[in-house]
C-alpha cells in the first residue's frame, strides 16, 4: 500500500507537519519525488511514524528515538536495553517528585478546607514563601 502525505498523516494520526519535521530531522525518510509527480510513502514510513508516537508516549524525546532508531536492526539489544533503563530510572524518580508534590499540594488543600474566619489563605502563603 502507498500513501500520500496527508494519508499517511491520517493513517498514523500524526500531522502532516510532524511528518515534515521528522524528515527534516532524518527519523523518516523521505521518499523520492518522481518528476512531476507526488512523493509515495510506503508501509515501512506508517511503522516508523508509529515507533515514534509510541517512543514519544513512553517518555522517550526524539534525541532518544533516533538512537533507538539506530539500534533497531536487533544487534544492539543491550544498547536498547541502556536506554530503556535510564528512562525507567527517570520516570521512577520523576513519579517520587509528583509523590511529594501530591502529598504538599494534598496538606496545602487541607489547611485550606480547615481555615475559618479571616485568616490568611495557606496556600497562597505557602507559595508567596517560595518565591
Amino acid at each position: 500500500m502507498s500513501y500520500t502525505i496527508g494519508r499517511l498523516a491520517k493513517a498514523t494520526e500524526v500531522h502532516v507537519e510532524t511528518i515534515r519535521y521528522y524528515q527534516r530531522r532524518g527519523l523518516v525518510p523521505e521518499p523520492a519525488k518522481p518528476l512531476g509527480g507526488i512523493r509515495r510513502y510506503e508501509e515501512v514510513h506508517a511503522r516508523r511514524l508509529r515507533f515514534i508516537k509510541h517512543a514519544q508516549t513512553l517518555g522517550f524525546s526524539l534525541d532518544e528515538v533516533s538512537d533507538l532508531l539506530t539500534l533497531e536492526d536487533g544487534r544492539h539489544c543491550r544498547e536498547a536495553e541502556e536506554l530503556g533503563a535510564n528512562k525507567l530510572a527517570m520516570v521512577r524518580e520523576r513519579i517520587v517528585q509528583l509523590q511529594r508534590v501530591e502529598q504538599a499540594l494534598a496538606s496545602l488543600v487541607d489547611q485550606c478546607h480547615c481555615n475559618t474566619g479571616q485568616v490568611r489563605c495557606p496556600l497562597i502563603a505557602a507559595l508567596e514563601q517560595a518565591t
